[in-house]
């Protein structure tokens, strides 16, 4: 069977990176294995899904390198859940609750107070039907729970009930129904929660591998018992580690940190992005790839540690100007173009100005800075310093002027003026780009020429 995976978020704010984490580990393991990846839109909350969120999931994806092969929103699937509820109910598997939240926080404080596990007593089964009408009567609408299978005979004496699967990402997992309360499947206003649309969706789908955050661990013994009682396939789990932000706490699509968004709007690059979110939190370095092929012909799942992972912008920052000093021209020449950057200079001028961006916007400012020069009054360090550098072009050489015309410029200058060294270049790097660092100078003043070179002059 062809591996299928899912990657399924709420179009209920921007992805961040966590969320990346998570569709990368999906989108490299399918593509490992040459299978599919599908976009679920987990929209079933209706009050707080926006189709701008759903339009910028897939721009996200998109701008990662991450094209799905098919996409589905939950909100189109409805008459599946109603379907598959009413297979549950007939089977005895799903039951009404009357509970208030106030009445179930009460059970739960007294079984605590017990020194009891806070698990659902299961109370809703007791009803009977007249009880259940007079509940009705006063206007209380039921919520509804699945019937966890851990008991033998009497739902009321659970027994200890493992669930056990081989996690593709943390090895043998175990789950015991005994220690969790009978989930809540339809809240009492009829919407969906979480579980059974997901279950029934894999299932419909054909989805052969999940793979998710390790916050889903426990909710995965009671997913494969679903499956079970919808007579559906198993399909094969994994759990990777999470991201946390510096001081240790998750990551949230609501408070927007780190947004996939926001770090293409800071001109990250999205093979920066991508690596980082892979390949931080496992055994595997950080470092920077090409595209995704390549990165999936390393990856594996199995690799990510048990231990969550804490991100680090100034790794991220570290791996985007790694990628940025690597890019050839051709695969840049569009982008350059869009910045105004183009003509028969433009491939010189990226090979010379690359190693010195932390952001390819940057490349803007040292295309003015080529074109037009400084644009603003260079920061001499004294009266001394200027009067130096403005001499300093008296002694431009003539004739041919190609790589060697900086060691030739400047060999001259140190003969007359007796300086060396930072003396002798900064206040020429100075009067030529407006700034203490960047290109190498004998690179820029070959590009310049001697027009824009003698423009230079202090």
């Amino acid at each position: 069977m062809m591996t299928t995976v899912r990657f399924a978020p709420s179009p209920t704010g921007y992805i961040h990176i966590g969320n990346a984490r998570t569709a990368l580990f999906n989108w490299l393991h399918a593509k490992r294995d040459k299978g599919r990846f599908i976009l679920r839109l987990d929209d079933t909350d209706q009050a707080r899904s926006e189709q701008k969120f759903a339009d910028a999931i897939v721009e996200d994806l998109r701008w990662l390198g991450i094209v799905p092969d098919d996409t589905v929103r939950q909100s189109d699937r409805f008459a599946l859940y109603e379907d598959a509820a009413e297979k549950l109910k007939a089977a005895g598997l799903l039951y009404p609750c009357y509970e208030t939240p106030d009445e179930l926080e009460r059970r739960r404080r007294l079984r605590l107070s017990r020194r009891l596990p806070p698990v659902y007593g299961r109370e809703a089964l007791k009803l009977s039907p007249e009880e259940r009408a007079e509940l009705q009567s006063q206007g209380r609408q039921p919520h509804w729970r699945f019937l966890l299978p851990n008991f033998e005979d009497d739902p009321f004496t659970p027994r200890p009930t493992i669930v056990k699967w081989d996690d593709v990402v943390r090895g043998p997992q175990q789950v015991d129904l005994a220690s969790l309360s009978d989930p809540v499947l339809i809240r009492a206003d009829g919407t969906w929660l979480y579980t059974l649309p997901s279950v029934v969706d894999d299932g419909d789908l054909g989805v052969t591998d999940i793979i998710r955050g390790d916050d889903h661990v426990t909710n995965t013994g009671v997913q494969l018992v679903l499956f079970d009682a919808l007579d559906l396939p198993r399909p094969r789990f994994g759990h990777h580690n999470l991201l946390t932000d510096p001081t240790g706490a998750g990551l949230s699509k609501r408070t927007g940190a780190q947004s996939i968004r926001g770090l293409r709007d800071d001109g990250l690059e999205p093979m920066a992005v991508a690596s980082m979110a892979t390949l931080i939190g496992t055994s595997h370095s950080v470092e920077p790839f090409e595209d995704l092929n390549r990165l999936a012909q390393i990856f594996d799942a199995s690799t990510a540690s048990k231990s969550a992972a804490r991100y680090d912008e100034g790794e991220l920052q570290a791996l985007n100007r790694a990628i940025l000093h690597e890019l050839p021209f051709e695969e840049v020449e569009e982008r350059l173009r869009k910045l105004g950057i183009e003509g028969p200079d433009a491939a010189s001028f990226w090979r010379i100005v690359r190693a010195n961006l932390d952001r390819f916007d940057e490349a803007a400012a040292w295309w003015a800075i080529v074109q037009h020069g400084p644009g603003r009054i260079v920061p001499f360090e004294s009266d001394d310093d200027r009067a130096f550098a403005k001499e300093a072009f008296e002694y431009l050489p003539g004739g041919v002027w190609d790589e060697t015309i900086w060691k030739r410029w400047t060999d001259a200058v140190k003969a007359a003026s007796g300086r060396k060294g930072r003396a002798l270049f900064m206040p020429l790097r100075l009067a030529l780009t407006g700034r203490r660092s960047g290109p190498e100078l004998a690179d820029l003043v070959a590009l310049l020429g001697r027009e824009r070179t003698l423009a230079r002059r202090p």
